[in-house]
């Protein structure tokens, strides 16, 4: 099979062209080529193409090799250049290798025309792979520590967040729901759920969510999220939509799922300020090692690819590289808070894909995110929880060390009938535990705690009484596929922050399934 190759022959002849293509073509390559013998039209095409190799004549008329090289270098383009010329002498082809040249090869010299191209070529990937990495590796230690700040800050934020959430659910239910101060607690309630969802952003970024997957068909995330975008995108924008029809399964967080799309059309939204085309396309694709191998976070395998492509002011190529940093903004001050693109990005990663980009000034953008593929079945993407909250009698642990948060949870619990041991850390917990055992019915736990965290608390708790019903709460956790493990075995993870009535649902429903499951004695 031919190597495909994208040559730039800088030759007046064109005589000597044919003959350099058909020497190609016996070497096995499939030659897509330009020829060019003058300064302008070179210019142009080193703005325009990306080339594998430049091969050149030393001597033209009006014209030298020296300034095709000088003019290439100019441009840092990493691509190998090589000299084809008759009339180069030894002295002239040192300076030109010193001038950035690769190679110089006498024309007739078909014997090492060949070796050194392919040679030049191998090299030329070495160098690209060994780019590719380095960069990579700054980007994992930049994102790394951003992620790591990130996470800790969202954990703080979470409990000061989640405990003035609770109050304010709680001060809305004891006041006349027209008066005046229940409009207050309503205001307080909805501006802490904005700030909540400036903090799942940072999370979503630092790769720090619990995850909730499900079996989901992207065609329905796509045709029910544009559905709630139509008025905020606006009808200067025309959105279409190519979904593939035999589209595949991919297992994700739906929520997750539907922040991203929503960033994209955002974002793409944005860089449309007076109007244009926004396409979203689905389709199944099978990656194979050569796209990896161009491509660093890709690994073979079969994807669903999500495409959100615009019309809009495109983007150059150092804005490219920094569009996934967090609070990294082109926008005015106060358009944005730089976390779209950023959280984008940390939810694709969290879910084994990765989110490819290509843009141009004045041309536009198009973000192509990958999910695996998965087997099964698509499940219902919302359900949403109507019910009256329950209260009870029971006995419940509760180990939180945040004092907003504990006491937010006492007024809550002990307000619906329940009788509550109230603890700050993970080995308080478990001793508390072990002197009432017989009495408790449910464990609530917070998974960051000091002295013994959340997770190791309850193994302790298990070998006391096996199989005791549990909510973990989390605002941030390094203890992600821990919890994602002990989830899919049916333990219950309430991220933080949740609302009053979140919380005694929860706790509700697993009392009630821990007595249906309870043995009966005849």
């Amino acid at each position: 099979m031919a190597i495909p190759l994208r040559a730039l022959i800088i030759e007046d002849s064109q005589n000597d062209c044919d003959l350099l293509l058909g020497m190609l073509c016996r070497g096995g390559y499939d030659v897509a080529h330009k020829r060019v013998c003058n300064a302008a039209t070179l210019g142009t095409l080193l703005e325009d193409g990306q080339w594998d190799i430049v091969i050149s004549d030393y001597s033209m008329p009006g014209f030298k090799g020296t300034d095709a090289l000088a003019m290439v270098r100019e441009k840092r383009l990493d691509v190998p250049f090589v000299f084809l010329s008759g009339t180069i002498g030894e002295e002239i082809a040192v300076n030109a290798m010193r001038a950035g040249a690769q190679d110089y090869v006498i024309k007739g010299n078909a014997a090492r025309l060949l070796p050194a191209i392919q040679r030049e070529l191998r090299e030329a990937e070495v160098r690209r792979e060994r780019k590719q990495m380095e960069q990579r590796v700054r980007q994992l230690e930049k994102f790394e520590a951003l992620g790591k700040l990130a996470g800790g800050v969202s954990h703080d934020f979470n409990n000061v967040i989640g405990a003035i959430m609770g109050w304010a659910e709680l001060g809305v239910d004891r006041v006349p729901s027209e008066s005046p101060e229940a409009k207050l607690f309503r205001n307080i309630g909805e501006q802490a759920t904005r700030a909540a969802g400036l903090t799942r952003q940072l999370l979503a970024y630092a790769r720090r969510q619990v995850l909730e997957p499900k079996n989901i068909n992207l065609n329905h995330m796509v045709n029910e999220t544009t559905t709630l975008l139509q008025k905020t995108i606006g009808a200067q924008i025309e959105v279409k939509m190519m979904l593939a029809p035999d589209l595949q399964i991919t297992r994700a967080d739906p929520s997750q799922i539907e922040q991203v799309i929503m960033n994209l059309c955002f974002n793409a939204r944005d860089a449309m300020p007076k109007g244009g085309h926004l396409l979203i396309e689905t389709r199944n694709i099978d990656l194979d090692l050569y796209y990896c191998r161009t491509h660093a976070d890709a690994q073979p395998g079969r994807y669903i690819q999500l495409s959100v492509s615009d019309t809009g002011v495109g983007m150059d190529a150092a804005t490219t590289e920094r569009i996934f940093e967090p609070f990294f903004t082109t926008k005015e001050i106060g358009k944005g808070t730089g976390l779209g693109l950023a959280t984008v990005m940390g939810i694709v990663k969290q879910h084994g894909g990765f989110v490819d980009v290509y843009s141009e000034l004045g041309r536009g953008a198009a973000f192509r995110v990958y999910l695996p593929a998965s087997e099964g079945a698509a499940e219902p993407l919302h359900e949403v929880d109507e019910a009256p909250v329950r209260g009870g009698t029971e006995t419940i642990l509760v180990a939180e060390d945040h004092e907003g948060m504990r006491e937010m949870a006492r007024e809550i619990l002990e307000t619906l009938g329940y009788h509550l041991l109230i603890t700050q850390d993970g080995e308080e917990a478990v001793r508390r535990f072990k002197e009432h055992r017989n009495d408790i019915s449910l464990v609530l736990l917070d998974v960051i705690m000091p002295t013994l965290d959340g997770i190791d608390a309850y193994e302790q708790i298990c070998k006391s009484k096996a199989g005791m019903p549990v909510i973990f709460t989390s605002g941030y956790s390094d203890h992600g596929p821990v919890l994602a493990s002990l989830t899919t075995r049916g333990a219950t993870v309430l991220q933080k922050p949740y609302g009053a009535k979140v919380l005694a649902r929860r706790v509700r429903e697993l009392l009630d399934e821990a007595k249906v499951l309870e043995p009966t004695h005849g």
